[in-house]
């Protein structure tokens, strides 16, 4: 069973508050494999409990199932508002929410008044949903087309500014490119998915992009639209035009995608490809429990095969410092999720965990307080 959100949350982009009631009985959402702290996604002793998180928007459609899951499997209530990472941090810092969902680590200032917010202990950042950002484009007649990193970042900067030009033409041999002008489209929002983008641009292509990552977009030109949902409509009804945004908003939009040459030829975008990235994965403090991705070790991914422009949205949580049982019930529910709430995460535009990757996720749920 799917929730379904209001046409206007869908279409406009406008953060929705999604509940799930404690009551709701649901039948499907059951089973998923996982390692042997699974126990812990049938332990009733939290039902109709409730925990709140905001933020980011990348992994809105992979809490919606999660959601489902928890309600079937010890009835725990995950409130979700998926307002953007930027929005989330906030919200999180000032305890107006239990935990925050953003697309990109807690920055130095970030992270002190998080710990002022956890009564002096650390925040720290579970990786705990995956999936691949995608580069949509509308562009009549033309499938299968090709970039790489070098080309798109003179695209998002308004250095290549129609589609016959001679480097895309290069990648493309065979096809007719038109010469029609391209509109690069960009998050007008702080956006952990604009961060993440400007930051491979940055790691793959340092001579086409100057600029430092960050949530805010740098590039010049282009039209601007707010949140995932509003960069999908854009490119859907915008001929010329391309974007990068999460692969499960992409695919709502029934938009064309492109292949990218990673430096082992061109890639398309599936699950298996993504997947094969995510085994990549490494953080960039091995055995500490804040698990932040090195993600510049991810996006010089080359192998063949492999789709590392990889978005991995942080659950930013306490370590310890909640009032009450609400860090026990984080636990549970983080426990569930990253066991029963793995089934069927590709069909929603997700990458499912793999083993070794979920063992390093639930000893950092296991430590929290």
């Amino acid at each position: 069973m799917k929730l379904n959100l209001s046409s206007a949350a869908r279409s406009g982009g406008v953060a929705a508050s999604i509940v799930v009631a404690a009551a709701l009985t649901l039948s499907a959402c059951s089973g998923g494999g996982g390692s042997d702290s699974g126990d812990a996604s049938s332990d009733n002793s939290f039902s109709g409990q409730a925990v709140s998180g905001e933020g980011s928007t990348a992994q809105q459609k992979a809490v919606e199932k999660f959601q489902d899951v928890l309600a079937s499997n010890g009835g725990i209530v995950l409130n979700y508002t998926g307002s953007g990472s930027g929005d989330g941090v906030k919200k999180f810092l000032s305890s107006d929410v239990d935990f925050a969902g953003s697309d990109s680590a807690l920055k130095t200032d970030e992270a002190a008044t998080a710990k002022t917010r956890c009564a002096g202990n650390d925040a720290w950042h579970i990786p705990l949903v995956a999936g691949p950002v995608a580069i949509a484009y509308n562009l009549s007649g033309v499938d299968d087309l090709i970039l790489n990193p070098s080309v798109l970042a003179k695209i998002f900067d308004s250095k290549i500014t129609t589609w016959n030009d001679p480097a895309i033409a290069a990648l493309n041999p065979g096809k007719t490119l038109p010469s029609d002008k391209i509109v690069p489209v960009h998050r007008s929002d702080s956006s952990g998915t604009t961060d993440n983008f400007q930051r491979f641009l940055g790691d793959t292509a340092k001579a086409d992009w100057p600029y430092a990552h960050d949530k805010t977009f740098k590039g010049q030109g282009g039209s601007a639209a707010s949140k995932s949902t509003g960069v999908g409509d854009t490119v859907k009804k915008t001929p010329g035009s391309i974007t990068y945004v999460e692969w499960g908003f992409a695919e709502q939009n029934k938009l064309s995608l492109s292949q990218l040459d990673f430096g082992s030829g061109a890639t398309k975008l599936t699950s298996e490809t993504a997947g094969k990235a995510l085994e990549n994965v490494t953080f960039k403090t091995p055995g500490s429990k804040d698990l932040v991705v090195d993600t510049d070790k991810l996006f010089a991914t080359n192998t063949a095969g492999a789709y590392p422009l990889l978005l991995t949205t942080y659950e930013i949580v306490c370590s310890k410092g909640y009032t009450g049982n609400k860090g026990a019930i984080l636990k549970s529910a983080f426990t569930t999720i990253l066991n029963s709430g793995q089934e069927g995460l590709a069909d929603e535009g997700y990458v499912a965990l793999p083993d070794s990757y979920k063992t390093t996720l639930q000893g950092t749920v296991d430590a929290l307080g």
